[in-house]
This record gives structure tokens, C-alpha cells and sequence, in this order.
């Protein structure tokens, strides 16, 4: 089994790589609940749209307090044509400069025992969680998260 994980776009993640992968993910808008999120994250994120049905795969807090809500899908895609939406933030700090970061800078599949090396450490749980739930099936999946 592989999962798609993301790797966070911008200059503090530039060089870092164990720990630093995520699932898509993001902020829950106003009066939207977590799947709608997830999914419309996982397009922002990749620029694919989840298709069929998602797996509730729970949630997790991260160190830094962010609850993470998951759910995994059955899918296929070359993580090399993925597109990520972007963002602007000054850089170098106190330059004026504000440039144009994407938001995930990379995308790769990973077998479930990298993806739990490569992945923040408190969604480890997460993968577990889907490990589980498929028990043994060798496809590829993606993940989301809100």
C-alpha cells in the first residue's frame, strides 16, 4: 500500500524532509464540517478533485495544538502534475519583499513504512489507522485531512 503525501512549500520547509510531510490539509471554514474540507483542501493542495468514497480515518492533535481530522480515498495520479494553490509572505524577514510561495512544493507516494518516517509525527496515528482498515490490500491511496 502507498499513500500521497505533500510537502510543505515556502523557505522554513525547504530543507527539512523526515517529519515535515503531511496529508492535505487546512483551516475548517465558517459553517463547513471537516469532509468538506478535507476535500476541498486535498484540490487546493493537488489540484485533484477526491473522487468516491472517503474513510474516516479519525483525528489527531499536533504538537503545536492543531487538530488534524482525516479521511483516506482509493486513487491513482502522477504526483508529478500536481499543482498546488500559492501564498505570499515577506522573505527574507524584514526585506519588504514578499514573494510567491506554493503551498505544497512536493508530492510523493510512499509506502506505508516511509510515509511513517516522512510524515509529522503525530499523524503517524492517522496511517496506522488506514493500515488497519485495509488490512493487507496492496493499492495505491490518498488522504486528506481538514
Amino acid at each position: 500500500m502507498e499513500v500521497l503525501l505533500v510537502h510543505p512549500g515556502g523557505p522554513f520547509w525547504a530543507k527539512k524532509d523526515q517529519g515535515a510531510w503531511s496529508l492535505p490539509k487546512g483551516e475548517v471554514g465558517p459553517g463547513e464540517d471537516g469532509l468538506a474540507t478535507a476535500r476541498r483542501e486535498f484540490e487546493e493542495e493537488t489540484g485533484i478533485r477526491p473522487r468516491g468514497d472517503l474513510i474516516s480515518l479519525g483525528t489527531v492533535t499536533q504538537k503545536g495544538g492543531k487538530t488534524v481530522e482525516a479521511w483516506a480515498f482509493q486513487g491513482d495520479c502522477d504526483p508529478q502534475t500536481i499543482r498546488s494553490n500559492t501564498f505570499t509572505m515577506e522573505w527574507p524577514p524584514r526585506s519588504g519583499k514578499h514573494p510567491e510561495f506554493p503551498e505544497v512544493d512536493r508530492t510523493e507516494f510512499f509506502e506505508i513504512k516511509q510515509a511513517k518516517k516522512r510524515i509529522n509525527p503525530a499523524q503517524v496515528a492517522l496511517l496506522e489507522k488506514l493500515e488497519q482498515i485495509v488490512s493487507g490490500r496492496s493499492t495505491g491511496g490518498c488522504g486528506g485531512g481538514g
